[in-house]
């Protein structure tokens, strides 16, 4: 099919998609559907627009590096990397400017503004090669995308959990339908923009990645209604100067110029990471200890689980660089184009996360549900484990032939089960433990330390490049094989803390706050002086 026929026929699957997603939004009267508020649904779809033009992206930028600007696969794996990693550094600049003046939903929708413009602009491609001009265009369209990402990703996920009580058993069960819905995207989205950018062009496959984002955006802006107060600026402190608007989104986009020539000098982003990190856990173990023993003790818990991140993220984020690139040349795919395997993971989620969110609830009702700790160890087991099958069942064939298509599905398996014990569990951890004072911060954080993990993945990715920057199969089978068992021991050593760490998280003395968002009128007012919880602000 011609490129006239398919992209309107697309178009026209985006507007029932989207229609649909405004159907379920306003299916009833009542502020809860199918048991959960309906700004949970609202937020569903905006994510999931969101996620289908990010994960769409995703699936052809490190074919985009290495075959249209020409960079050898290790360089190509390192901006992969960089950029991916800087997508998760601006959370913290995000949810750090929401908490104190903005609010989460203002933030939402300017990040939403950003991607579009970034999503757009990547669909100007010029000639090709690093000698061309328009690569400015890239790296420009790079840097919106990360910054609009920062405003986004921490905020949103914040608002979820503003819809429900912090003893709500109820909250991971939302965190992981919060889950699908990005993983809805994200399948949709790497099939669609994969499927169009490497038959087409690649202008066909990021355009469509712009299409999602901007239907991301209308999602949000008309259903802020069913949100009923979450996400709104918190009330400013009494002597307090104003802070206009105006001047936080000139911020975002200074951030914009910076991330344009960081993106391009990846060594700088390694040291960035060190410096930054140092100051944020500096800054989070002084507001820690300012606070009583139990919610200090929950902050420490807080930073064991960030801390296990970056060798999580590290070993999962192959997916898109060096693994995407494997499956491209070392896979028996039957034809089949590489970047459609990028859908397997989210298709997994979709299938498994009702079960997953089925299975603790299940196993809490009996006192057996794993902690939080623990399900991060079992994470971390599953995660190297699948290296390690991919390992075993590449060399069962030898070094010259092609790896059946077979373990390219066992590794996202195990990769996507590892994901559904860490990612929705994280995220609820988060929210759950977190001072209300650092909510968008610590989520913030978690983001932080995933982006840590994207440059490690990087900078492994780099390593299956060999000396000369090229991939080959033995090379990039030993350091699969290497990272597989150094995970798989950092996962027995975080069971055997496990108990500890939940000690700290101290869930029995856990109280809810009475003023909820979801449980005020909608359009009361905030009374002065105070936030969404109804405490006095510091």
């Amino acid at each position: 099919m011609a490129p006239e026929t398919v992209i309107p026929a697309i178009a026209a699957a985006f507007l029932i998609l989207l229609l649909g997603g405004g159907a379920v939004i306003a299916a009833s009267g009542k502020q809860e559907v199918f048991g959960h508020p309906k700004g949970l649904y609202m937020l569903f779809f905006a994510e999931m627009w969101e996620r289908f033009s990010y994960y769409g992206m995703r699936a052809l930028l490190i074919f985009y590096l290495t075959k249209h600007w020409l960079f050898d696969d290790g360089k190509s794996n390192l901006i992969y990397g960089a950029y991916t990693s800087l997508v998760y550094i601006t959370p913290v600049l995000g949810g750090y400017l929401a908490d104190r003046y903005l609010g989460q939903r203002k933030a939402v929708l300017f990040g939403a503004i950003l991607l579009t413009c970034g999503h757009f602009l990547m669909a100007f491609e010029g000639t090709g090669g690093q000698s061309d001009p328009t690569i400015n265009i890239f790296w420009a369209a790079l840097s919106f995308i990360i910054v609009g990402s920062g405003f986004l990703k921490a905020n949103i996920s914040v608002m979820v959990g503003q819809l429900y009580g912090l003893t709500d058993t109820r909250r991971d069960g939302a965190y992981t339908i919060f889950y699908m819905g990005i993983n809805v995207g994200a399948a949709i989205g790497t099939i669609l923009a994969g499927y169009l950018g490497e038959t087409y062009g690649w202008r066909y496959g990021f355009g469509a990645a712009g299409l999602g984002m901007l239907l991301g955006l209308v999602v949000f802006v008309f259903g802020k209604g069913v949100l009923r107060g979450a996400g709104e600026a918190p009330a400013r402190v009494e002597g307090s100067k104003p802070v206009s608007d105006t001047l936080l989104y000139a911020i975002g986009l200074g951030a914009v110029a910076v991330c344009w020539a960081l993106i391009q000098y990846q060594d700088v982003i390694e040291g960035l990471l060190w410096v930054s990190g140092i100051l944020l856990l500096g800054y989070v173990l002084w507001q820690a200890f300012k606070l009583d023993k139990e919610p200090r003790e929950r902050i420490f818990a807080i930073l064991f689980l960030i801390a296990l991140n970056p060798l999580f993220w590290g070993l999962f984020e192959q997916a898109g660089g060096s693994l995407n690139l494997y499956t491209d040349r070392f896979v028996d795919r039957a034809g089949v184009p590489a970047s459609l395997f990028q859908s397997i993971n989210p298709i997994y989620i979709i299938l498994l996360a009702p079960l997953f969110a089925g299975l603790w609830v299940w196993l809490g009702k009996r006192n057996l549900e794993p902690s939080a700790p623990a399900k991060f160890g079992l994470a971390l087991l599953q995660v190297g484990a699948g290296f390690l099958v991919f390992v075993i069942g590449a060399n069962t064939v030898g070094p010259a032939a092609m790896t059946p298509v077979i373990f390219v599905f066992l590794i996202y398996l195990l990769h996507t089960t590892g994901e559904l014990c860490l990612s929705p569990v994280g995220l609820s951890a988060m929210n759950r433990l977190a001072p209300k004072f650092m909510a968008s911060l610590i989520m913030g954080a978690w983001f932080y330390m995933t982006a840590v993990g994207n440059f490690v993945a990087g900078k492994i990715g780099e390593a299956t490049g060999g000396h000369d920057g090229e991939m080959t199969k033995e090379a990039t089978l030993a350091v699969y094989n290497q990272i597989g068992w150094i995970t798989v021991g950092a996962a027995v050593v975080v069971l055997a803390l496990s108990p500890i760490v939940k000690k700290w998280m101290h869930l029995d003395t856990l109280k809810d706050d009475r003023n909820l968002a979801g449980d005020r009128e909608l359009g009361e007012p905030q009374a002065a002086g105070t936030n969404l919880s109804g405490e006095a602000k510091a």
